[in-house]
């Protein structure tokens, strides 16, 4: 880090928000379930990120946004305290490896998921974080993740097998 200036700053900051812009956004997307509120919560996440970028280790700056990010949902949500989920599509594929083609089913069975279950099951399965590394950004220890991870997997499971015998 050293002593940048502030056109250095500014460049690398620019350029880490080039490269972390598709994964905050699918990672806000499926935490909220609207495209234009998952833009506000990345931009959101990337003003309180550029105002802590001088202290930011630059190999870790992803997971510092991602964690921004996740507690600035959460802020966002106790101040709301209900959130309704609108059904709306972002066009870009939920992973770069593999399009999903029912993603509102995704959303309607995310929706389901307390708060903290939605946010887990996000950050270790769609964004293929470890156990450790989600314990890390939520500030919890990993066994939580384990089991609000195993409670949510459960009842994701639950609801698509009613799903799929619903429409058989």
């Amino acid at each position: 880090m050293g002593r940048e200036s502030k056109a250095e700053r500014d460049a690398a900051f620019t350029a880490f928000m080039t490269d972390a812009t598709p994964s905050l956004l699918r990672t806000a997307w499926l935490l909220t379930g609207s495209t234009d509120r998952s833009q506000e919560l990345v931009q959101a996440a990337f003003v309180k990120t550029y105002a802590a970028w001088p202290k930011v280790r630059r190999e870790s700056a992803l997971a510092y946004a991602r964690r921004v990010l996740v507690n600035q949902k959460t802020d966002t949500w106790r101040k709301t305290s209900r959130e309704v989920i609108v059904g709306e599509v972002p066009e870009q594929e939920i992973r770069p490896d593999n399009k999903v083609e029912h993603r509102d089913q995704i959303l309607r069975m995310l929706d389901l998921l307390p708060r903290a279950q939605r946010t887990i099951v996000v950050l270790r399965y769609y964004q293929d974080l470890s156990e450790q590394q989600v314990a890390d950004v939520l500030g919890i220890s990993v066994g939580s993740v384990k089991s609000a991870g195993s409670r949510g997997l459960a009842t994701l499971r639950t609801a698509h097998l009613s799903t799929e015998g619903s429409q058989r």
